[in-house]
């Protein structure tokens, strides 16, 4: 019978700081942007992407592999932000069964006004806490981590 495997002390402690700084850094930000704007973290991410895309427009699959997002979890959240005018949703006429995500004008002034508090906001609680030497050190961590995932571990087609 195999031994099962045991996280040391250390790597224990590690492991679960971790977790629970993951966890409560994004409920903070959530937080801070639904009260100064009424987007939540995940509308933030959705715009974020679509503002930076060419015509503010992406096929909702690229949009899916970019937030790594299921594509039933991206379509209920796109049909939320779509009832609040956010996004469109416009036919690809090169594949029927595709269509582009839109970024409206009430989403391109919802993302502009809300991106320099919550770029604020990341600043003050997660990289003014770290030195330049430990900003390095994490993005070699997160490399290396994301470099052993499998990169369809977190989305389905």
């Amino acid at each position: 019978m195999a031994k099962k495997a045991r996280l040391t002390p250390r790597e224990d402690e590690v492991w679960r700081s971790y977790v629970r700084m993951h966890a409560q850094l994004l409920r903070h930000l959530n937080r801070q942007l639904q009260a100064d704007s009424d987007l939540s973290l995940q509308d933030y991410e959705v715009l974020v992407h679509l503002s930076e895309a060419e015509a503010g427009r992406l096929r909702a699959f690229e949009l899916g592999t970019a937030l790594q997002w299921e594509k039933s979890r991206l379509s209920h959240h796109l049909s939320r932000m779509e009832k609040r005018g956010l996004v469109a949703r416009e036919d690809c006429t090169t594949d029927a069964r595709g269509a582009f995500v839109v970024i409206t004008r009430a989403g391109r002034t919802a993302i502009e006004l809300t991106a320099p508090a919550h770029v604020a906001e990341v600043r003050k609680v997660f990289l003014d806490a770290l030195t330049p030497e430990q900003l390095d050190t994490l993005g070699i961590i997160s490399d290396a981590v994301l470099a052993r995932l499998d990169p369809g571990d977190a989305c389905e087609e």
